[in-house]
């Protein structure tokens, strides 16, 4: 025995806490005691993954300190990890370890450790075999995806058309031959296989940006349909974290979590929605009976239980990904310096693999995991291409307001007896400018260069008149002045 009544060898001093021991809080769970879980037949022995980390961190501080782990909870129910750290506060407990969550509200109360495994919270739902079917080309895209795109066909068909409409003879003719013209530029532009060229600058740059972006729809759409027809899938109503959330079937959640505040507080979700659950067997019971059968949709929980509650349920997955960002620390009071020492050897399991050897000598052999399967929540969805189709209608936009602006000029130009003309009625002159917006551009400067040409000799003919008449007068006033001139002789 040692001084101050321990068998560990001292290493030089103590911490300081006025020669007692400190008091430590474990969680006595009634389920995953994988983690953390009382020893049978004790009161005061502990282990589990947790307990290890514990063990062997503090085994590296440069002091020894002494301590007693007391149970908290009384191993039929898991405890309530909030309810434990505000015991810290109150001074009930020196120290608190375990399966605990570092969460805002909680770091307000007490001092974490540097994060020893992480946890977010991550939704599970049943998933079921999807096998590939008849209309399996159509799922690599949201049926938004697929309207949208179509849509965007048939508008940088038609933008094209009018583009090319005065310039190209490929894009004139008959009003259903170039329905159809604009129809089949359409469709044969996803395999740049278009016949017809495009003369107009404007109409090659609109051109040129949507082959780039069916060249990254097209190269993605192969991509995800060649998973779909290789890759076994499982499928499920519940896509993640938005759809759960969207629906109105119960949610369960661990009793004693975190997990029923966030959904409350922060996902705005109804309390009456909520199922507590408190072991493994009430997780798989509750997902297998459905709402439909008193059961749930999904259960919302930390990844670190959900992974090992998955490792021998296959039929159940992990939806989507982890929408929290956190992590399992130990907790002490605030500024104490057993939470820095101790992150600090956290630390240093983490470099050393050490951390890693006790991860896989409790959590190891996990048999059915999310990695494991692949669900079918990853269709192509429109947010992925937004900024493309963006590109291409800002394109479309501008190419159309150049052009517009430069056919109202060339009308104003080219017919201005129209504008001033205050006898035709204005549907007359829209009328004049949709057949001249229809006429092609050649027949316009031809014209053009007619009436120019007649205007020239017009004013040529009244110049040579005008001339011609001077001439004649000044002979008349010359005669008559010599006429004048002999009478008066």
């Amino acid at each position: 025995i040692w001084p101050g009544q321990t068998t560990e060898k001292p290493r030089g001093w103590v911490f300081p806490n006025n020669g007692r021991q400190l008091k430590i809080a474990v969680p006595n769970r009634a389920s995953f005691r994988e983690f953390v879980g009382k020893v049978p037949g004790t009161t005061d022995s502990f282990r589990g993954y947790c307990i290890e980390v514990f063990t062997t961190a503090i085994n590296l501080l440069p002091y020894a300190v002494p301590y007693k782990l007391l149970a908290f909870g009384d191993g039929h129910n898991n405890p309530e990890d909030t309810e434990l750290v505000r015991l810290i506060t109150a001074g009930v407990y020196d120290a608190a370890i375990g399966d605990i969550a570092i969460t805002t509200n909680r770091t307000k109360m007490v001092d974490f450790t540097q994060p020893y495994i992480e946890s977010g919270l991550v939704v599970v739902a049943p998933v079921k075999q999807q096998n590939s079917n008849a209309w399996a080309f159509l799922r690599p895209f949201t049926p938004r995806m697929w309207c949208i795109t179509g849509v965007f066909f048939l508008v940088v068909g038609t933008v094209i058309w009018i583009l090319e409409h005065r310039l190209n003879d490929d894009f004139r003719g008959p009003p259903s031959k170039q329905v159809v013209t604009v129809l089949w530029f359409s469709f044969l532009t996803l395999f740049n296989a278009h016949r017809e060229n495009t003369v107009s600058t404007r109409g090659r740059i609109v051109l040129l940006i949507w082959l780039f972006v069916i060249l990254i729809i097209n190269s993605s759409y192969t991509a995800s349909l060649t998973s779909i027809l290789t890759v076994q899938k499982l499928s499920s109503p519940i896509t993640g974290i938005e759809s759960l959330v969207n629906t109105k079937d119960p949610i369960g959640y661990q009793l004693g979590s975190f997990a029923r505040n966030y959904l409350i507080e922060e996902l705005g979700i109804h309390e009456s929605r909520l199922v507590p659950l408190n072991l493994p067997e009430d997780y798989a019971k509750a997902l297998k009976d459905g709402p439909s059968h008193g059961g749930v949709a999904a259960i919302v929980d930390e990844r670190a239980y959900m992974e090992l509650f998955l490792s021998t349920r296959c039929q159940f997955s992990i939806l989507g990904q982890e929408f929290t960002k956190n992590g399992w620390g130990f907790a002490f009071p605030r500024d104490s310096p057993l939470a820095i020492d101790m992150s600090t050897a956290i630390l240093k399991l983490s470099e050393n693999g050490e951390l890693q050897r006790i991860h896989d000598k409790w959590l190891s052999g996990i048999a059915c995991t999310s990695q494991n399967t692949k669900l079918e929540v990853d269709r192509l969805q429109l947010k992925s291409f937004s900024g493309l189709f963006f590109l291409c209608g800002l394109a479309c936009f501008l190419a159309l307001l150049i052009y517009f602006v430069m056919i109202a000029c060339q009308y104003c130009h080219y017919y201005p007896e129209s504008e001033s003309s205050g006898g035709s009625s204005r549907s007359g002159r829209l009328q004049t400018f949709l057949s001249f917006a229809d006429e092609k551009e050649e027949s316009v400067r031809s014209r053009s260069k007619r009436r120019q040409l007649d205007a020239t000799s017009v004013r040529s003919v009244d110049q040579d008149a005008s001339v011609n008449g001077s001439r004649i007068d000044r002979s008349e006033i010359y005669s008559n002045r010599v006429v004048s001139f002999g009478e008066s002789a």
